[in-house]
């Protein structure tokens, strides 16, 4: 009973194209709208209309997609007929399953980079995404991990493995994985060269690069409190061979702090740690 999930442009919809997916055994999509407003869909560089993400999200109820995700972006550019709740509505009303809800991020070697556009202050943008967060929460989209909501039992099961520290294969042109032997030394990352010419021409197996076990701590933590449900001891030494010692005392200093909280055996970020989590990870920094 696998997941099986197709990422997906608005602008690509076509309706036997998309049935024909289904037929195959792909069971779950991911759709790209960012936005429903025409205006910042054309200055995030983005190829397809409100219309066509509405028609997008239709089709795949259309043809048996009962599971299928929209990505949408907040922090956004201002306009003057356009916030970040008005997106989240109408993505509610095309009843997704699932909903990824993400700042967005100026990323190095990209043209908002390069020519940064004039964004919401702060306080603007904090102010919206609660009230964004409270209106899915109202519709029964629980938040599961920082930027995921999804009706019960809809959470990404590809997503839920990434942050519980799992191991995945990349498999094709530029992919990523992670592969567990023996632990705690034995935690490899692999990456496939991005240009499918070059992919195909280095048909020999691509190097590994092994996670040193003093950034073991870390890398578990920067996946796994990414999580509401935060995590055990038990899972942390499973995943790492790591002793629960070894997150000492940066856990302590956290509890310490408020910035994470413990009930029984479940260690997690608080809000006020969930809201600077990047001050928590710091922490774990060796």
């Amino acid at each position: 009973n696998p997941e099986i999930t197709l990422e997906a442009n608005p602008g690509t919809f076509e309706l036997d194209k998309f049935a024909e997916f289904r037929a195959l055994g792909i069971n779950r999509l991911s759709i790209g709208v960012q936005s429903f407003n025409d205006t910042l869909l054309q200055k995030l560089g983005r190829v397809h209309s409100s219309k066509e993400a509405i028609r997008a999200a239709e089709t795949a109820h259309q043809v048996g997609f009962n599971n299928f995700n929209l990505d949408l972006m907040f922090g956004l550019p201002a306009t003057d007929n356009h916030s970040s709740r008005t997106d989240v509505e109408m993505a509610i009303k095309l009843n997704p399953a699932h909903i990824s809800f993400y700042q967005l991020t100026l990323e190095p070697n990209t043209l908002f980079h390069k020519f940064p556009p004039q964004l919401p202050d702060d306080e603007h943008i904090y102010a919206e995404q609660q009230a964004c967060q409270q209106e899915l929460a109202d519709h029964q989209y629980g938040q599961y991990e920082i930027s995921a909501y999804s009706k019960p039992g809809f959470e990404c099961r590809h997503n839920l493995n990434y942050w519980q520290f799992g191991d995945y294969l990349g498999i094709g042109a530029g992919a990523h994985g992670k592969i567990s032997t023996h632990l705690p030394k034995g935690i490899f990352r692999t990456a496939k060269p991005k240009s499918p010419e070059i992919y195909q021409a280095q048909t020999h197996l691509q190097p590994s690069v092994a996670i040193g076990t003093d950034a073991l701590a870390l890398e578990f933590l920067m996946n796994q409190l990414r999580l509401k449900k935060g995590f055990t001891l038990s899972h942390y030494e499973r995943m790492t061979g790591l002793s629960a010692e070894s997150l000492q005392p940066a856990l302590a200093e956290c509890l310490s702090l408020g910035l994470i909280s413990h009930e029984e055996t479940i260690y997690k970020c608080s809000e006020k740690g969930w809201n600077f989590l990047d001050s928590v990870l710091e922490r774990f920094i060796r």
